[in-house]
């Protein structure tokens, strides 16, 4: 079987894509005899994770450790959700972990993500490793990641998304992506305002609790910043290469979980000024130079649209942004399209290959009723369009684009993934070119 099998064999395997419970991953854990040698960074939260992990795993390299990533979803090839050493393995190497796996599991039932997030774990403790970063899927308490015990943990923004397991206010949310913490051990917020959910159960069980604004803080200028902690500081820093208002509170999160491992992981200032501005991520408020230019970005809840909607805001003026968006059906539309409505002057909504997405049309029939209601504030008349799938989306838009305008790719994981399957797109309008 090749990985495309396993990951078929995956996907038949559980009636549910989604199963809220540690009883099953726990037994097989066991039977596979699954640990870490190497601390290991656990990150949860709503939105930022990916960005979180990105710096952490950015800043451990240019520190000269041997560092394994688990991160997720992938964008284009699965094997994108398992790094070691700063690059994807290969998909073959993945393969006796299925197997193992397979064998382990006995007559458990595993879901799509239980299954595979075991053969990555397993496919890292493998490794001669000196730090391991594991990024929380759904959650935090019950989700498969929180088999094990992490060293430190990490809590990026809190708000409010799969309300359907995670509950309907950012309290509820807090205290399941509080699940992650462990007694005695270091737990960083890097939400400036948390819920106090978070605050309670670190008290519940003894953890040592660092929060933004209390045990760390940062502030900067227009040139470079600076973060203090309970007994480190960095001064005279760059600003982190990835783009977005939010970058700053996670690479605050990055810098107090790497004080909380010190006597385990020591950073120097020079690690931490060239893996924050060398890091990389895919689809992270990504934005491609070109006529016109070309965002990608994989806000997908209000919170991280609303974000998504400053940054456009301060990358100065374009004449017409045209958007191509494709979302899953459970996520909060009428949200989205009001935090983001007045940015976009044309939709193009695309269908996606996956079951749980909204189809183009319904998601035009939304925009059109919360328009009709009076719930969007838009600029004159937007334009709508339907598509197939999101390259077919995007070429549209590059069609009716001016060199000047801009073209938003954003929403889904699989939006973002389809425009990037066969590369970065280079835009080059033809309306600019003499005839």
């Amino acid at each position: 079987m090749n990985l495309d099998d396993w990951l078929a064999h995956c996907e038949r395997l559980h009636p549910k894509q989604i199963d809220m419970t540690l009883e099953r991953v726990a037994r097989v854990r066991d039977a596979l005899g699954l640990k870490f040698e190497a601390p290991v960074i656990m990150v949860a939260g709503t939105n930022g994770k990916g960005s979180t992990c990105a710096m952490l795993e950015s800043v451990a390299l240019q520190a000269g450790f041997r560092v394994g990533l688990y991160i997720k979803p992938h964008l284009v090839h699965f094997q994108e959700r398992c790094r070691v050493g700063g690059a994807p393995v290969e998909a073959d190497s993945l393969l006796p972990h299925f197997e193992a796996v397979e064998k382990a599991r006995g007559d458990v039932s595993l879901s799509y993500f239980e299954f595979t997030t075991l053969a990555i774990m397993r496919r890292l403790s493998q490794e001669p490793l000196d730090l391991v970063i594991l990024e929380v899927g759904l959650g935090g308490r019950l989700d498969a990641v929180n088999c094990i015990d992490a060293d430190c943990s990490i809590i990026t923004s809190i708000d409010l998304d799969h309300t359907e397991y995670l509950g309907p206010d950012r309290e509820s949310v807090g205290r399941e992506k509080a699940g992650i913490m462990r007694a005695g051990r270091p737990v960083v917020v890097s939400d400036p305002m948390p819920p106090a959910s978070l605050a309670a159960r670190a008290a519940e069980i003894g953890a040592d609790l660092r929060q933004l604004g209390k045990d760390f803080s940062f502030n900067g200028d227009r040139q470079q910043w600076q973060w203090v902690g309970r007994e480190k500081r960095f001064s005279g820093m760059a600003y982190p290469s990835l783009r977005g208002v939010n970058q700053l509170l996670n690479a605050s999160g990055v810098l107090a979980a790497f004080e909380a491992l010190y006597q385990q992981l020591p950073i120097s200032a020079q690690a931490v000024r060239t893996g924050l501005s060398m890091v990389e991520l895919p689809g992270r408020f990504q934005v491609v130079p070109g006529q016109p230019a070309l965002v990608l970005d994989v806000a997908h809840n209000p919170h991280a649209v609303a974000a998504l909607a400053q940054n456009l805001d301060q990358m100065g003026f374009f004449p017409r942004t045209h958007a191509v968006f494709g979302a899953m059906a459970d996520k909060d539309l009428a949200q989205i399209f009001e935090r983001i409505a007045h940015l976009v002057d044309d939709w193009h909504f695309c269908d996606l290959e996956i079951p749980r997405a909204a189809k183009a049309d319904a998601l035009a029939e939304t925009f059109e009723s919360l328009r009709a209601a009076g719930r969007l504030k838009t600029t004159g008349q937007p334009s709508i369009h339907r598509h197939a799938d999101p390259v077919s989306a995007l070429s549209a838009a590059a069609a009716a684009a001016d060199p000047a305008d801009r073209i938003l790719v954003f929403g889904s994981f699989y939006t973002v993934g389809g425009v990037l399957k066969n590369g970065v797109p280079r835009l080059q309008s033809a309306k600019h070119l003499p005839t």
